[in-house]
C-alpha cells in the first residue's frame, strides 16, 4: 500500500480487508464511501460495531449469536423438545428457521472435521452436544452439516459417537441428492451417488 495514504486510512483499509470477500482495493473503496458518509453515521456504525462485543453472547443451550440468554429460539415454549438439529454455524439455523418448516430445537456445531486445516474434533462443540443429549429430552438427533466430504465425515463421525453413547437416539439427516428443476445429465458424480443411495420409495 502507497506511503502516501494517510496511516489512520491505511490501518482502516487493512482492518477491512480482513474480511470475507474484501480485498484491499474493495476495502479501499469502503473505507473512501465511510468518509463521505455524515459524522453521525460513522460514528454510529463505529458504535455498533463495539456493541457488537459488548451486547452479543453465546446462548448456553444452543451456541447461537444471541443478546439474551437463552435466545428466542431456545427460550419458545411452543417448540417441540425432542428433536434436535444439528448445524455448522448460527446463519445456517437462521436459514432454516426462517423457512417455519421446522419447530424443534437447535444447536451449532461450530465447525466440520477438515484435518487439512488442522479443525479436529477439539474445534467442536462436541461437549453442548453431549450435555443436550444427556438431559434425556431429545429422542432424535438431525445431522444439518451440508454436502461436502467435510460434512460427510463430520456426519459419520457423530453418528457413530451418539449410537455410542446415547443407542435410543434416532440420527437422521437432511435429504441429499439430485436439487428441484436440475437434470440428470448435469449433475456431478458425487450428486448421483447420493441420491442414489438416499434414494426413496414412492407411495
Amino acid at each position: 500500500m502507497s506511503s502516501r495514504i494517510p496511516e489512520p486510512l491505511k490501518a482502516l483499509v487493512e482492518q477491512l480487508a480482513r474480511l470475507p470477500g474484501l480485498g484491499p482495493k474493495s476495502a479501499m473503496r469502503a473505507a473512501m464511501t465511510l468518509l463521505k458518509w455524515p459524522e453521525a453515521e460513522t460514528r454510529r456504525l463505529g458504535r455498533g460495531i463495539h456493541d457488537l462485543r459488548d451486547k452479543l453472547h453465546l446462548c448456553s443451550r444452543c451456541g447461537g449469536l444471541s443478546a439474551q440468554e437463552p435466545c428466542a429460539v431456545c427460550a419458545d415454549d411452543s417448540r417441540t423438545r425432542d428433536t434436535l438439529c444439528l448445524v455448522t454455524e448460527w446463519d445456517s439455523m437462521l436459514t432454516l428457521d426462517e423457512g417455519g418448516f421446522y419447530r424443534g430445537q437447535y444447536m451449532i456445531l461450530g465447525g466440520l472435521l477438515a484435518p487439512l486445516e488442522k479443525m479436529g474434533t477439539d474445534s467442536l462443540d462436541l461437549d453442548r452436544l453431549v450435555r443436550r443429549l444427556d438431559e434425556g429430552e431429545i429422542q432424535e438427533l438431525i445431522l444439518a452439516l451440508g454436502a461436502t466430504i467435510e460434512a460427510e465425515n463430520t456426519a459419520s463421525y457423530i453418528h457413530q459417537m451418539v449410537r455410542g453413547r446415547f443407542p435410543h437416539i434416532r440420527v437422521s439427516r437432511l435429504a441429499q441428492g439430485i436439487p428441484l428443476g436440475a437434470e440428470v445429465k448435469y449433475m456431478d458424480k458425487e450428486t448421483l451417488r447420493q441420491s442414489l443411495q438416499y434414494r426413496q420409495n414412492l407411495v
